[in-house]
């Protein structure tokens, strides 16, 4: 006879903000390990007017505080960012500081005219939280960060 008790394991959770960058053969990207993978694809969501998907606006929060942290080299979100803002996020570098990897909050989004998008997420750090604001704007079919600020 079979039991009807059902089969117990263990199932990776998908779309946790510490997942790492996996390769093919399953490893961890060794300049992310620890951190947000980021999917390779650029930041393109639905036809012109499309807010961006929550999840993927709240991920690139994430890695941009893993930047601002020390925790993720900023090369892994060049493509995410316009030539100016990368330059700010390299020149700012490690603005925050933190014995532990940070945890970006659901962002709170707004959109103050077409193409461009607004948000802000609380970044979990140790006893002290902070306050990332990050603008975004579409150019072409992708959004891209214009500017950034934390507190």
């Amino acid at each position: 006879m079979s039991s009807s008790r059902p089969r117990v394991g263990i199932t990776p959770v998908p779309d946790s903000p510490y997942d790492g960058d996996r390769g093919r053969a399953g490893t961890a990207r060794p300049d992310v390990h620890g951190s947000l993978a980021l999917d390779s694809r650029p930041l393109v969501w639905g036809p012109p007017g499309a807010v961006p998907d929550e999840r993927k606006l709240r991920h690139l929060g994430q890695a941009l505080a893993e930047v601002l942290t020390g925790r993720r080299p900023p090369e892994t979100v060049a493509d995410r960012l316009t030539g100016q803002a990368y330059r700010e996020l390299v020149r700012a570098g490690r603005m925050i500081d933190t014995r532990r990897p940070p945890f970006a909050g659901a962002p709170h989004i707004k959109e103050p005219r077409d193409g461009a998008i607004e948000m802000c997420l609380l970044v979990h750090c140790d006893e002290r939280s902070h306050v990332l604001a990050v603008r975004l704007e579409r150019r072409g079919v992708q959004w891209l960060c214009t500017d950034f600020e934390t507190a």
